[in-house]
């Protein structure tokens, strides 16, 4: 519905930035946690003996097959309960199981928390869309979406620079830990920030 008055055009506006602001954080964020094994393969390799084998294993079996496979469950899911709630849970539990990947001594633990990676980032996209197609008119809705979309560029980019300074600077399980701990802090500012349209 279309507002004559402008102080009321201008709340709607800014609350629509705000809220597409949290949603690239949190896409970000997604993109940190996906990547991060990848940059820190060499140490993680290392470290715990691994094969050339195991790292694809991790940085696609572990991850893809969940994350695709609970996709469309999720995506349900948010057709019928609050899709901020889904967020911010699915947020807390890939940022807690990325946490707990610096906690691996070994393969089958690594991998298994790569898993609990992939089954918190399926409830990361679906809900995001849904939101934004209920915060922004169809005609700011593909621009919305090119926006949100920047998390995956931002979230890479961060990944790699922070991801490898912290490995270098002290070891690669701290930058596991950092990475997690930051997406479970940031949950509940998200949580408070957008509401249920």
């Amino acid at each position: 519905m279309n507002s004559s008055n402008p102080d009321e055009s201008r709340m709607r506006t800014n609350n629509r930035a705000r809220v597409l602001f949290m949603l690239v954080v949190v896409y970000t964020f997604n993109f940190i946690d996906r990547q991060i094994v990848g940059i820190l393969a060499v140490p993680i390799k290392a470290d715990l003996g691994l094969s050339d084998s195991q790292l694809g294993l991790m940085g696609g079996l572990a991850f893809a097959l969940f994350y695709t496979g609970l996709g469309i469950p999720v995506a349900m899911l948010a057709d019928r309960f609050s899709r901020t709630w889904i967020m911010t849970g699915a947020l807390v539990i890939w940022s807690g199981m990325t946490a707990l990947s610096g906690l691996a001594t070994n393969f089958w633990q690594l991998f298994m928390a790569r898993v609990g990676v992939g089954i918190g980032e399926a409830g990361g996209v679906a809900p995001a869309y849904s939101l934004i197609a209920d915060y922004f008119p169809q005609s700011q809705r593909a621009r919305a979406l090119s926006i949100y979309s920047f998390g995956i560029p931002i979230g890479s980019a961060i990944g790699i620079v922070f991801g490898g300074v912290i490995a270098s600077l002290v070891d690669w399980r701290y930058a596991f830990f950092v990475v997690g701990l930051a997406g479970i802090a940031f949950a509940p500012i998200f949580r408070m920030s957008i509401s249920e349209p």
